[in-house]
């Protein structure tokens, strides 16, 4: 007898999944498009989703895939949704909870992986790491270093911006360096104040106060644009933005306009708000820009601990148990928890 469906929406994630997955009594399908292992594929097309909404309980996914309201309304037996990332903004969660269908993430395993990143985005950025391996490789540029001058990291000022799990490891990270940690959080942390020697500040001190501003807020309708045109305004010329969150919580035009007339020193960007970045866009143009295409979470450790937290949470929830990580707990009062298995 053949059980319920589950959809994978890629081929080239890590082998945890479709393992564990083969050891139920469940029909797998799926998208088989090809790519580079762990790499960029495309999103099946909608013809595909509206199939799996309708014939399958359950589907793993990623950043990639675009599950809107109107994809949601096309299900009939779809139960859970399992999201291979941290972030849900790819997903219509209100309107999953309103059908009914579970929406789990993998958030907690990436932290260190993406902390170590944005250390490494802010370090790069400061020293002009970046631009002189680029100078290296176009050869006869030694004449040319003594304008490669760059900042010290070591006893600045940090502002971070969302003190959430990866804002806090990046905070140990900086105290290493003897660096002044200052945040800005939506609730504030006087426990995580009092165990780092951090000082919370407003976000416009942060910002006018921190030589080093980096973004690890959570993506939310309330933080869109949180960095406009007129808070960037406040940040010091001499001044380096690190954005290590979403691409939509930073204004790119007023961020580029930042950049042409010189408001701040640099920034770090490895999210956009528009993925793929083009190749020829303005923010491509800029020596004292480091761009990094969406690698917080790229290493091996952490993308296989996530494959196993996604497979664990659909798991969980064909057997009628909780998940570990579930983004909708509302869902609960809607639709109890039942074995599918």
């Amino acid at each position: 007898m053949v059980g319920p469906c589950i959809f994978v929406s890629r081929s080239n994630l890590p082998s945890i999944i479709y393992s564990e997955l083969n050891k139920l009594p469940v029909e797998i399908r799926m998208w088989k498009e090809t790519g580079p292992m762990w790499g960029k594929q495309a999103s099946p097309p909608r013809e595909v989703w509206v199939d799996v909404f309708k014939n399958c309980v359950g589907a793993i996914v990623t950043l990639g895939d675009i599950i809107d309201k109107s994809l949601i309304n096309e299900a009939d037996k779809l139960f859970i949704i399992s999201t291979y990332s941290v972030g849900v903004d790819h997903i219509d969660v209100k309107a999953a909870t309103e059908k009914g269908i579970y929406v789990t993430h993998t958030p907690e395993v990436l932290v260190e992986a993406v902390a170590d990143l944005a250390m490494g985005l802010l370090i790069a950025l400061a020293r002009k790491i970046v631009l002189g391996d680029r100078l290296i490789r176009m050869g006869g540029i030694y004449d040319k270093w003594g304008w490669l001058l760059g900042s010290e990291v070591h006893g600045a000022t940090l502002g971070i911006i969302g003190l959430g799990n990866i804002g806090t490891a990046l905070a140990r990270r900086a105290k290493a360096f003897n660096m002044r940690v200052i945040y800005w959080s939506r609730t504030r942390k006087p426990h995580i104040e009092f165990a780092l020697g951090i000082e919370y500040r407003p976000l416009e001190s942060v910002l006018t106060e921190s030589d080093f501003v980096v973004i690890t807020v959570a993506a939310t309708p309330e933080t869109r644009h949180l960095i406009n045109e007129e808070r960037l305004r406040l940040m010091k010329k001499t001044a380096y933005l690190i954005n290590v969150a979403r691409g939509d919580i930073v204004d790119t035009n007023a961020l580029v306009k930042a950049l042409r007339e010189g408001w701040i020193a640099g920034a770090a960007l490895d999210v956009y708000e528009e993925e793929p970045l083009p190749s020829a866009h303005e923010l491509t143009k800029f020596d004292n820009v480091v761009l990094t295409p969406h690698i917080g979470s790229a290493t091996y450790e952490t993308r296989e601990r996530m494959a196993e937290v996604a497979v664990r949470n659909l798991i969980n929830i064909l057997m009628g148990k909780r998940p570990l990580y579930l983004a909708n707990p509302e869902v609960l009062s809607v639709r109890p928890l039942q074995a599918l298995i």
